[in-house]
C-alpha cells in the first residue's frame, strides 16, 4: 500500500491488468517444494517423532493442501472455462497455511474442510484485493498468508476435537472448539486474529511510513520499465529476450565464422537490425 502499484497495473478506469508469470513450470515446482518443506514444518513442530500425534499432523497437512488445490482449480475452471494453474497453486498454499494452526488439533475430515474453504477464500480474496481495494499484490501473499492464515487460526476454535493439546499454554485438558462444546476457544482464537493483524500490519506500516520519509522504497520508473537485472545485478537474466543492436557473442574475434548458410536477417532464427 505504501509502495504503490506497479507501472501499468491499473488502467485509467481502475480495472487491473494481469501480469502473467514467465514460467508456470517453475511455479508448480516451487509449490511442490513448499509442500515438501511444510511436511517438515508442521510435523516437525511436535519436536520429536516420539509424539505420536506427528502422524495425524502429517496427514492433515497434506489433505488440506490437496483440497485447497482441487477446489481452486475447480473454481477457476468454472469462472474462466480453463483451470488457472497459478491460482490452483495458490489454493494449495492456502490449504497449507490454513492447516498450520489446527494441524494437531483436528480430525482428517476437518482438515479437508479447512483446505476446501481456504481454496475458496484465496480465489475470491485475490480478486477482492486486486479489484476493490486496488492493492497490487503480485503473488497473492495477502490472500494466501493473511486471509487464509486468519481462517486457519479461527478454524482451531471451530474444529478442535478435544483429542490433543492437554497442558498447551497452561490450559488444563485437551483443546476443544465450538463444534465440540467450547465457545471460549473460538473467542481466544478471534482475539488472536485481531492482535496479530494490528501488530503485523500496524507496526509494519509505521516502519515503512517512517523509512519512506528518508529513503526511496521503490526504484525509479525508468528502472522499473527496463527491469532490475542490469541496474541491480549488472547482468541480464534473460539476454535472449533483450533487444540489442549487437548480436551477443558475435564480435571482431569471430569474424571468420562462416555465415553463408545462415538465414537472412529478419527471418526466424536471427534478430533483425531493429
Amino acid at each position: 500500500m505504501l509502495l504503490g502499484p506497479r507501472i501499468g497495473k491499473y488502467k485509467k478506469d481502475g480495472t487491473p491488468r494481469a501480469f502473467p508469470g514467465h514460467n508456470l513450470g517453475y511455479v508448480v515446482i516451487g509449490t511442490l517444494v513448499l509442500v515438501f518443506g511444510w511436511m517438515g514444518f508442521n510435523p516437525g513442530s511436535t519436536f520429536g517423532s516420539t509424539d505420536l500425534r506427528i502422524g495425524i499432523v502429517a496427514v492433515n497437512t497434506l489433505l488440506s493442501a490437496c483440497a485447497g488445490f482441487v477446489v481452486a482449480m475447480g473454481l477457476t475452471t468454472a469462472k474462466y472455462g480453463k483451470p488457472d494453474i497459478s491460482m490452483s497453486c495458490n489454493g494449495m498454499l492456502a490449504g497449507l497455511v490454513a492447516i498450520t494452526a489446527p494441524c494437531a488439533f483436528v480430525a482428517p475430515w476437518a482438515a479437508t474442510m479447512i483446505g476446501l474453504l481456504a481454496g475458496i477464500l484465496v480465489v475470491y480474496s485475490v480478486e477482492f484485493i486486486d479489484r476493490k481495494l486496488k492493492v497490487d499484490d503480485p503473488c497473492g501473499a495477502i490472500s494466501v498468508h493473511g486471509v487464509c492464515g486468519a481462517w486457519g487460526v479461527i478454524a482451531v476454535g471451530l474444529f478442535a476435537d478435544g483429542t490433543y493439546g492437554s497442558g498447551w499454554n497452561g490450559v488444563a485438558g485437551n483443546v476443544k472448539g465450538l463444534f465440540y462444546g467450547n465457545a471460549g476457544q473460538l473467542g481466544a482464537q478471534l482475539i488472536d486474529v485481531v492482535v496479530g493483524f494490528v501488530w503485523a500490519w500496524g507496526v509494519t506500516w509505521l516502519i515503512f511510513a517512517a523509512y519512506k520519509r528518508w529513503k526511496a522504497i521503490r526504484v525509479p520508473a525508468e528502472v522499473e520499465l527496463e527491469g532490475l537485472d542490469m541496474p541491480e545485478f549488472g547482468a541480464y537474466c534473460y539476454p535472449d529476450f533483450v533487444l540489442s543492436s549487437e548480436s551477443p557473442g558475435i564480435g571482431e574475434d569471430y569474424e571468420d565464422i562462416d555465415l553463408a548458410g545462415a538465414a537472412p536477417r529478419g527471418t526466424v532464427g536471427l534478430p533483425s537490425d531493429g
